[in-house]
């Protein structure tokens, strides 16, 4: 059966773009804070995956919701499985927007929302191809399943249940990355760093604030400083941002001064794509004689962790032939002058280093008193380019686009694909379109989505039915 994908695309894009609409108003980030045993995190990502799965209904796919954590959409039968796997959350909208982030906005051809790029707008996409082969009646070899996480932002609470509850897929994709295709990701790992709390200074600072998640570098930074200068302080403070790739203001609180700075937020699997508010108020605030706990928070951050995304200053440099550079990103940043600092390192690993190197390096680096706690780690995950999977992914990709010299990748950032033993992230970001992931003003493209949603649609055909 010869099939005209691109065409097929084009007859589903207005329903396409309505159920996205639909998808996208829901504001989905995690939030423990209003976690219940119905909503274990949060409403949002609950309503987003009910949503999701009433579309499924509605289109004649058999679906489960696992717990409120994950769930599927499912057609065919075989003893194989081919899974795509998607998510609907998405990170917190944050400040600097244009537009409302949770009522899609559509401007010379793209669409403006929280999600639309990471990973809302791929992911519909994507089931949109899988809608496509369904309703082309193509017979199948294997059993298809749509697997939708609810935290694939934070700790993938959801798809870990998928995992311990249901068969492992035999093979798979994650439209959550860019094309071509990527093969390899790194390992990930997040460090806690504790610093003390005393406030007997020249200077109290009585509070520093930055980040809104680990793995995403900070736009903002706030910090409150007592202080008996204020007029000297204001002038210091704008001396800086003149000479800063950062821009902020200092207004007169009951405290002393509050201090704000805002740089640019960018995925934290590559820091060097954004500006780190939260590290450059530290380096301004190292010019002052703070007391010693906030001294060596301040210090640390501005000598050990300011500009130096490679971890160079940590002694923790590294990189591998295949893989690439260790990265590091500062996500978390925060100080009171009652209760101490904390700040939270995330680290995109090669093959060939360990967390607790990670961890014991950093612990021998820190002053006396700070300590580190690793979190969970994802190890490093790599498909052979030789693997079928890859073979005709980018087989696919190439037919449909041109694009003959693109070949797979490896990068930072962590996808559900590395879940599966032949898993791999496939697109929907196309190899010349701006990455807008977890910044203000995220974007993707129609015509872009509208030509995942071929090449998604033709591969579930290649992978799931006899060539």
């Amino acid at each position: 059966m010869s099939v005209d994908w691109k065409n097929e695309a084009t007859k589903h894009q207005d329903d396409y773009l309505a159920d996205l609409t639909t998808m996208l108003r829901v504001p989905s980030f995690r939030d423990d804070s209003q976690a219940t045993d119905d909503a274990p995190l949060g409403p949002g990502p609950k309503q987003a995956l009910t949503t999701f799965l009433a579309i499924a209904e509605r289109d004649g796919f058999k679906t489960k919701n696992i717990d409120n954590l994950v769930g599927y959409a499912e057609i065919g039968e075989g003893n194989e499985t081919l899974a795509i796997l998607a998510h609907v959350d998405e990170m917190p909208a944050g400040n600097g927007w244009d537009t409302d982030p949770f009522e899609p906005t559509i401007k010379d051809g793209k669409m403006y929302a929280r999600g639309v790029s990471d990973d809302k707008g791929p992911g519909i996409a994507a089931y949109y191809g899988l809608k496509i082969v369904k309703e082309l009646g193509l017979k199948l070899n294997k059993k298809i399943r749509f697997i939708v996480g609810t935290d694939e932002e934070s700790n993938w609470t959801g798809m870990k249940r998928y995992f311990e509850v249901e068969p492992a897929p035999t093979l798979g994709f994650s439209p959550d990355a860019m094309f071509p295709l990527i093969n390899g990701e790194k390992g990930n790992v997040s460090l806690q760093l504790h610093f003390g709390h005393e406030d007997n200074g020249d200077f109290n600072l009585v509070s520093f604030d930055s980040g809104l998640r680990e793995n995403m570098v900070p736009r903002d930074a706030e910090a409150v400083v007592a202080t008996d200068d204020n007029e000297q302080f204001a002038a210091d403070f704008t001396a800086f941002l003149d000479q800063q790739p950062v821009t902020g203001e200092l207004t007169v609180v009951p405290e002393g001064v509050k201090l704000e700075v805002v740089g640019k937020a960018a995925h934290g699997m590559e820091p060097r794509n954004g500006i780190n508010a939260g590290t450059y108020l530290a380096t301004f605030l190292t010019n002052y004689a703070f007391a010693a706990d906030a001294a060596a928070f301040l210090d640390f951050v501005a000598n050990k962790l300011h500009d130096d995304s490679r971890a160079n200053h940590l002694g923790l440099a590294y990189k591998d032939d295949v893989m690439g550079d260790l990265t590091m990103n500062v996500g978390l940043l925060s100080f009171d002058h009652q209760k101490g600092g904390e700040l939270t390192l995330n680290f995109r690993y090669p093959k060939g280093i360990e967390p607790a190197d990670l961890t014991a390096k950093v612990q021998a680096q820190l002053p006396a008193g700070a300590t580190v706690t690793q979190g969970d780690f994802m190890v490093p995950h790599y498909v052979d380019p030789e693997d079928p999977i890859v073979k005709d992914l980018m087989d696919v990709y190439r037919r449909q686009t041109g694009d003959t010299a693109s070949q797979p990748q490896i990068v930072g950032g962590g996808t559900y694909g590395r879940m599966m033993a032949r898993g791999v992230a496939f697109g929907a970001l196309f190899p010349d379109t701006e990455d807008t992931m977890h910044q203000a003003n995220e974007f993707q493209p129609i015509d872009e989505l509208m030509a995942a949603m071929a090449i998604y649609a033709e591969s579930i055909a290649v992978l799931a039915t006899d060539k």
